[in-house]
């Protein structure tokens, strides 16, 4: 049976109370109205994008020559227009994975440090740095890839080639500067590793205290206590950090541009020099580009837009998957 116990009103003027409640809800309907229309917008916005991009790129594949998926060049100004992107794709991935092997290992093992190993002292200034360099604009980045990072990796390339040229990969077959897409992958690892370092610290110091407390409790050791605790809680943080990491890989422009020699050639050893990506390929040819050129252009717009929603659409459902180590019951 219910209780029937009345609810105590706190004393005061009753007008008043009501008022007082009467302003909350309008806060509360105020909020609400905001924040859906906020969501709406933004749904809006998304659209519209997708809505130009698919209209425009339309115009220039009807009228393509060739196979906009495999056809090996890009002349739209030509008689036939013939352009693809297919040495795009394969560039703007494999760069991309590239550096993704390479930074968020080291970013989780950065920030792993900073949250778990470093005495406070030192912990604080390096993510300061971290943080800092996060905010470097990709033209600094490019400069210093062009001015530092490619004639030092000449060395690093003769190395690769000499004990792990059997694998095909690492066969360097070409001579000359390594503007490469191996340069182009190390390049981003560094730009996307203070992305990843930062979100993923920040993961890692929210895990329970009383977590490790009970597995130090236990005997384990430290390396035991972040296998178990720690590394479990974050999982979902650090894929999420990989992925806006990925996001600026896949959509990096001025860097990749100042570091590559570009070519419409696929070739598997990742040491010639050569290739192109999606974003590298617009900033090149934008400005000397008919307006039939940039609607092909906006056409490779549309499948960097594309592979970027399914990337994240493919993180959201592996953390989806991995709700229990989310954190969000903790």
């Amino acid at each position: 049976m219910a209780s029937t116990t009345p609810i105590e009103t706190p004393p005061g003027n009753p007008a008043a109370s009501r008022r007082a409640t009467s302003t909350g809800r309008a806060g509360d309907k105020v909020f609400l109205g905001l924040s859906r229309g906020s969501g709406i917008l933004l749904l809006v916005i998304m659209a519209s994008i997708a809505v130009f991009l698919a209209y425009r790129a339309s115009l220039a594949i009807s009228k393509d020559e060739g196979n906009f998926l495999t056809t090996f060049d890009w002349n739209p100004a030509g008689n036939p227009p013939v352009f693809g992107i297919a040495v795009l794709l394969f560039g703007t991935i494999v760069s991309s994975v590239i550096a993704m092997a390479i930074a968020v290992p080291i970013a989780v093992g950065i920030a792993l440090f900073i949250s778990h190993y470093a005495p406070r002292r030192l912990a604080a200034p390096l993510a300061y740095v971290v943080d800092l360099l996060a905010a470097v604009p990709s033209i600094i980045y490019g400069i210093w890839g062009a001015l530092f990072l490619v004639p030092y990796l000449e060395g690093l390339n003769l190395w690769l080639d000499e004990y792990l040229g059997w694998t095909y990969v690492f066969e360097k077959t070409e001579i000359g500067v390594p503007r490469s897409l191996f340069t182009v992958g190390i390049l981003l690892a560094i730009m996307i590793l203070p992305i990843v370092t930062s979100v993923s610290r920040e993961v890692f110091l929210q895990v329970p205290r009383m977590n490790e407390e009970a597995a130090l409790a236990l005997g384990a050791t430290r390396w035991e206590v972040i296998r178990m605790s720690v590394l479990p809680f974050g999982r979902s943080g650090v894929i999420s950090a990989s992925m806006l990491g990925l996001g600026r890989a896949l959509g990096e422009t001025m860097a990749v541009a100042t570091v590559l020699s570009p070519s419409f050639l696929i070739s598997g050893h990742i040491l010639n020099p050569g290739g192109g990506t999606f974003a590298q390929n617009i900033a090149a040819k934008f400005d000397e580009a008919n307006e039939f050129g940039r609607d092909a252009l906006i056409a490779s717009g549309l499948v960097l837009f594309v592979l970027t929603l399914l990337v994240n659409g493919a993180a959201r459902m592996i953390i989806a998957r991995r709700k229990e180590y989310s954190g969000a019951n903790a």
